[in-house]
């Protein structure tokens, strides 16, 4: 039996409460009968007796189902049975697992007026039976106080216990939630990154294809052709890290700033890294590629593939700065999700930075995100 999941479980979501405790009842009777019949603590027990007794281990088996009425129900049979002068060692185990029921279920006002009632009860039987025995009055009050002592101790432990694991499980959900939105975010900019690559490239072949039949450009044909099966290339080995990531079995590092000028060479940008032998953190720079990527994405999605732009990349202290530029106007206006720029922002956010993109003076658009060294935990 495992004792310290019976101490911190809830009692009445325990597996076959009435079945369990209806066994334990019958053990507390069996020791109940072996006390009565070898202590010498009174006189030994009649029919009468016999019958109070046996009939106060009987309530025990719904003792967690209704916690009080048994208690009522105990004290019914054992007052009288004190009273009468009968052994009265041999009752003590079934009235302490009724107290402890009741201090370990109730409230704590509820536990005070029982362990008050139930005192003045026994003192009172007490001092009709054994009026002199001032020592005995302070054994038995201090055995109701001790029993409800305990069930309250252990009613705080539980919910103790209960309020961790209630932490737990929504530390937990926060993680997986925060969790869902990463992969979110890597699937949105891998794959509309390399969709929108090869969207254009497509455009580019199509156009060769059409525009002057009678002298076709092989070589731009196969130009643009190569450039869609490498784009699906990069996007099937980013899926496969991605994955085996989340499967904590990487094959290879993620993206980082070492990856920008593959990435940046497939967009046709010009870029600019100025970070020396500097040690980036792996998720600042997971976070710089991938803010990069969704702004190439955006560049060639409204600029086209002609479209002016350029990426820088420096060190400001201990601050990794990121601008992406595109110089051209935008081709097809800018309309979108919306989820792109919220993205960016979030990707910097998660690492303690703060991201900027709007229209540039003389037209235009740029994204500015400024992600410190040290990365430190954001709370969602």
């Amino acid at each position: 039996m495992d004792f310290a999941a019976a101490f911190t479980r809830d009692p009445q979501a325990a597996p076959y409460p009435v079945r369990c405790d209806a066994t334990a009842a019958a053990v507390f009777a069996v020791l109940a009968t072996v006390l009565a019949l070898g202590v010498d603590d009174g006189r030994r027990p009649d029919a009468l007796g016999w019958a109070l007794l046996l009939a106060a281990h009987v309530p025990l088996a719904w003792r967690r189902k209704a916690p009080m009425p048994v208690l009522l129900a105990v004290v019914a049979c054992v007052a009288p049975y004190h009273a009468l002068d009968y052994m009265h060692l041999a009752p003590i185990p079934a009235s302490m697992t009724a107290l402890y029921t009741v201090a370990s279920t109730g409230r704590p006002v509820r536990t005070v007026i029982v362990g008050l009632s139930v005192t003045s009860v026994t003192l009172t039987i007490q001092l009709l039976v054994n009026p002199h025995e001032i020592v005995e009055l302070l054994r038995v009050s201090g055995w109701v106080i001790a029993m409800l002592v305990f069930g309250t101790s252990i009613r705080l432990y539980r919910q103790l216990v209960a309020g961790v694991v209630e932490r737990a499980e929504r530390e937990a959900e926060r993680k997986v939630s925060e969790e869902r939105l990463r992969i979110a975010r890597d699937l949105h900019d891998l794959l509309a990154h390399s969709i929108t690559l090869i969207g254009v490239q497509t455009s580019v072949a199509a156009h060769v294809l059409v525009a002057d039949p009678g002298r076709l450009d092989r070589e731009a044909l196969v130009q643009a052709l190569d450039g869609i099966a490498e784009t699906c290339r990069e996007a099937r080995t980013e899926v496969r890290t991605t994955l085996d990531v989340l499967r904590a079995a990487p094959e290879g590092p993620l993206p980082d700033l070492a990856s920008l000028p593959d990435l940046v060479r497939s967009s046709g940008a010009e870029l600019s890294v100025r970070t020396a032998a500097a040690k980036i953190p792996a998720a600042v720079g997971a976070a710089a590629y991938r803010i990069v990527q969704e702004s190439l994405t955006n560049a060639v999605r409204h600029g086209g593939p002609g479209a002016d732009v350029r990426v820088d990349v420096g060190l400001d202290k201990e601050v990794l700065t990121v601008r992406v530029t595109n110089g051209g106007a935008a081709r097809g206006g800018t309309s979108g999700s919306g989820y792109g720029i919220l993205g960016m922002r979030e990707r910097a956010r998660s690492v303690g930075g703060t991201l900027v993109a709007g229209p540039r003076d003389g037209g235009g658009f740029e994204v500015e995100a400024a992600l410190p060294l040290s990365v430190r935990e954001v709370t969602v």
